[in-house]
């Protein structure tokens, strides 16, 4: 008799573990990841797949989703759908919305990770170099957002994740369009996060700082921020495992590192111009 009352107890124990648990939903569910076959994006495909959630994967390039896919499914077990599409064209977000409800896919989390930087930035880029910038850092979060939300209010509780940047806290001359599209982003998450609360959908933005994904970002970061670039350094890995954690508990600002926290912090009381003018001066000095 003993035994049985310690197995049901052992089950109820389980049974409400699993409730409480912000992963609890991941069951059969899929997390759409918008740039998920490299860097910061397989990063958190990887820590989502973990969690055991199936996954659908976008980006441009077939060869790296098909290499993404490969490696997730092996790994962990999970589902991989891939669909290669520009992210920056306007027709993406409504045939990817269109692809997912026809499959009636349970979709709970939307990861908005596609953007463009790079080292160069406004005066040295050209034009179309520049629109494809605002359209797949900016234009793609929103196109996706609002063409999947039918789907991710269905499968209410769900989660919207944006991916920002440090650079979207003020704004940097040496990177004035890219911190302009990040702060953006951030403006929107924070509305949006708001807008949703009455469907169940929570809305959070990830504002990493430097994470070395290519060689060129280290390099660019060494460059222009010295010791102090390296040191708020945070690897991809840890990103996307710090992203996907807080997304689950509803965090709204997500800003991996502690010293990434401290300056993000003190950058938004700063007034805006000073910071401006020391970003200026750093980016000269270099």
């Amino acid at each position: 008799m003993r035994k049985y009352l310690l197995a049901i107890a052992f089950v109820f124990h389980a049974i409400v573990s699993t409730a409480q648990s912000p992963d609890s939903n991941s069951t059969g569910s899929y997390a759409l990841v918008a740039g998920g076959s490299k860097g910061i994006g397989y990063s958190i495909a990887e820590a989502l797949a973990r969690r055991g959630y199936h996954l659908i994967l976008i980006a441009r390039h077939q060869d790296s989703l098909v290499s993404a896919k490969e490696k997730l499914q092996k790994q962990y077990g999970i589902r991989v759908e891939t669909l290669a599409f520009d992210l920056s064209k306007n027709e993406s977000a409504t045939e990817i919305a269109n692809w997912c409800s026809e499959r009636n896919i349970p979709l709970k989390m939307l990861c908005n990770v596609a953007g463009y930087g790079g080292a160069n930035d406004y005066l040295s880029l050209p034009l179309d170099t520049l629109r494809y910038m605002i359209d797949l850092n900016v234009g793609s979060a929103m196109s996706l957002t609002l063409t999947l939300l039918p789907l991710l209010e269905k499968n209410a509780p769900s989660y919207i994740m944006n991916v920002g940047s440090m650079a979207g806290f003020a704004p940097i001359p040496i990177k004035n369009l890219y911190s302009a599209t990040k702060s953006a982003v951030l403006f929107f998450s924070y509305s949006l996060h708001y807008q949703l609360e009455d469907k169940d959908i929570s809305v959070s933005v990830l504002c990493p700082g430097p994470v070395f994904t290519k060689p060129e970002i280290r390099e660019d970061t060494k460059k222009k921020l010295g010791w102090l670039g390296m040191q708020l350094a945070v690897s991809p890995k840890k990103v996307g495992e710090i992203a996907v954690r807080e997304t689950l508990n509803k965090k709204l600002v997500i800003v991996p590192g502690g010293l990434n926290k401290f300056m993000a912090f003190f950058i938004r009381f700063l007034p805006r111009r000073l910071v401006t003018s020391i970003y200026n001066k750093a980016g000269k000095d270099k």
